[in-house]
């Protein structure tokens, strides 16, 4: 005659319910890692155009208007030639500055900030997020993690930087700021674009304020034009450097960081940062301004039907 199987006690059971609990909960258990002391003394500060992010974070704008068909691949041509005959020079001049600015103006006049602000949050998931660094990424989360505040610094609008800061998790951003109006741009910036010596003064006005030491604080960038900036920190580090900022690094031993991987500098097919990034940028961006205005006039036109 064949045994029946034996019917698990109720210790058994209860036992085995419990195990299972017990992993199911351990599975579900959010686990926080220890608090991380804060260093209210010491922060970083990071360039955005070829230090953060591949090419000029105002160029890449502009793409992600042109893929909302605000202007034509024309004038992105035109843009990326104005850039490569600027990195053929090597120099910000004066009069390029001066145009950069009046590109940032054509950028934002009369625009709405709340339209800038949720046109860039679409942008930057759709054009911007595959262009971060990952290792520059992976230094500004260092800073974070040893308890430093991280802010951007770049000439960018203020509004763009904001986004970036506030996507890559960051404490905030330093930016050229327009003046605004019952929340539309006026046309005017507040004294001009956040570039060289007026990044330096950002962060030494932005220190003086969060009760920051800079002999404490790290900067960031590939630039030599914000050499102001490096030479205002204790820990100046170089990343994605040009040749001067390259040369001068090894010269003062400044760490270098060049997640390039071996290719040179990304320029040839990634408009170069700075002043003529925003230049650039900022013409296609009044350029599809001015379209949009054209084509919401004409659409107005043509609904009204001929004049009797």
């Amino acid at each position: 005659m064949t045994a029946l199987p034996r019917r698990p006690g109720k210790a058994a059971v209860a036992e085995e319910a419990a195990a299972v609990a017990g992993e199911a909960a351990a599975a579900a258990a959010a686990v926080s890692q220890p608090a991380v002391t804060p260093n209210p003394r010491a922060g970083a500060f990071f360039d955005v155009d070829n230090t953060l992010m591949r090419g000029a974070s105002i160029y890449h704008f502009a793409r992600g208007l042109a893929a909302r068909n605000m202007f034509g691949p024309r004038d992105l041509i035109k843009m990326g030639v104005s850039q490569l005959m600027f990195r053929a020079r090597g120099v910000e001049s004066a009069d390029r500055i001066d145009a950069a600015r009046e590109a940032a103006l054509a950028f934002v006049a009369g625009q709405k900030v709340a339209d800038i602000t949720s046109l860039g949050e679409e942008i930057y998931d759709d054009t911007m997020a595959d262009r971060i660094w990952e290792g520059s990424r992976e230094l500004t989360q260092a800073h974070l993690r040893a308890g430093q505040r991280v802010w951007l610094v770049t000439a960018t609008p203020v509004e763009l930087a904001d986004i970036l800061a506030r996507r890559l998790g960051l404490t905030g951003a330093l930016g050229t700021v327009a003046e605004v109006s019952d929340g539309v741009y006026t046309g005017r910036l507040a004294g001009g674009l956040l570039h060289g010596e007026a990044k330096a003064a950002a962060v030494v006005a932005l220190a003086e304020r969060e009760h920051l030491d800079l002999a404490e604080c790290s900067a960031y960038s590939d630039s030599y034009n914000d050499l102001p900036m490096l030479n205002l920190v204790g820990h100046p580090n170089v990343v994605n450097p040009d040749g001067q900022l390259l040369a001068l690094a090894k010269e003062r031993n400044w760490p270098i960081h060049d997640f390039r991987r071996g290719r040179k500098a990304t320029i040839i097919a990634i408009p170069v940062a700075g002043a003529a990034g925003l230049l650039a940028g900022g013409l296609a961006v009044g350029i599809a301004v001015r379209k949009h205005r054209a084509a919401q006039l004409a659409q107005r036109t043509s609904s009204r039907g001929p004049l009797s």
